[in-house]
């Protein structure tokens, strides 16, 4: 009989600590740089990039895009029309909500601000993680894994 082992905390949420961790580097990078020189551009570029990847990452553990190989699949089903739909949805609403959350904040900041720019690309970021979610639905590319088949 073969032993399973119990897998550990950082096992089970290792991609999610490193995305997290990069993504605070870059963050103190960026404290202490000029954002109008080239580093200070990177690091809050890297911001934005990073944040995407760290919504990526987890939101995809817990949310549901119907159609979408970028979400998860759920674990059951719902009897409620509308719990379904949220369900189905869970992935969109999510990233619709908070994108209207930063863009509400990009709205009230300086744009040449030392965040300003920083917050605009997250924007940015969050229209193309959605863009992705939607566009996976229906489209394929030929030998992706992350395409329908």
């Amino acid at each position: 009989m073969r032993r399973t082992k119990k897998k550990s905390f950082l096992r089970h949420h290792a991609l999610s600590i490193a995305a997290i961790s990069i993504l605070l580097l870059w963050i103190i990078l960026y404290l202490h740089s000029d954002p109008g020189g080239h580093w200070g551009s990177f690091f809050g570029n890297a911001i934005a990039d990073w944040t995407g990847v760290v919504v990526t990452v987890i939101a995809t553990k817990y949310f549901y895009e119907i159609g979408s190989a970028e979400s998860r699949q759920p674990t059951r089903q719902f009897g409620d029309r509308l719990q379904r739909i949220l369900r189905n949805h869970s992935l969109s609403i999510f990233l619709v909500i908070t994108g209207i959350g930063w863009v509400i904040l990009y709205g009230k900041m300086d744009t040449e601000g030392k965040w300003g720019q920083v917050v605009g690309n997250i924007v940015s970021e969050w229209g193309q993680l959605l863009g992705l979610v939607w566009l996976t639905k229906k489209l394929i590319e030929d030998k992706s894994k992350e395409s329908r088949r």
